[in-house]
């Protein structure tokens, strides 16, 4: 395998994931989402998810089940879960503060920036960029 596909190829996965977040949002609005293609938190499927399961991949790949490999996977591991977890819950806060600041706020008629809602993912949304991940990783280490 070639030495640059560890890092070319989670960076084309990040690409596509990114697109397919950009096509499905821009779907379900009815509207062109620009800014899904260079915002990666939240949404169907996971780029963090899918960005680091493709290197651990690769890596699995041409290194087989060694230390390096291990050390790959418990990081992609532990970025999935705080991808549904802690970035999930600071969603939900986000949700929370805005809607308190706009009570607070309703009659003034002051300007401030929301916080941003969508953090984290969904079990599912992990899952599929797991998958993701997982399939790009091996269609470039086996088959180009």
């Amino acid at each position: 395998m070639k030495k640059e596909y560890f890092v070319l190829v989670p960076f084309l996965t990040l690409i596509i994931c990114q697109l397919i977040k950009f096509i499905n949002e821009s779907l379900r609005n009815h509207k062109l989402m620009w800014g899904r293609l260079f915002n990666g938190s939240g949404g169907m499927p996971s780029s963090h998810s899918s960005f680091c399961f493709s290197l651990t991949t690769l890596v699995g790949i041409e290194e087989g089940m060694g230390p390096l490999f291990g050390i790959c996977l418990v990081f992609s591991f532990v970025i999935a879960y705080d991808a549904m977890g802690l970035r999930q819950e600071s969603g939900k806060h986000a949700i929370e503060i805005n809607q308190l600041l706009d009570e607070v706020f309703k009659d003034k008629k002051q300007i401030r920036k929301r916080l941003k809602e969508q953090l984290g993912h969904k079990p599912l949304e992990v899952l599929v960029g797991i998958l993701l991940g997982v399939s790009m990783g091996t269609l470039f280490g086996y088959f180009l």
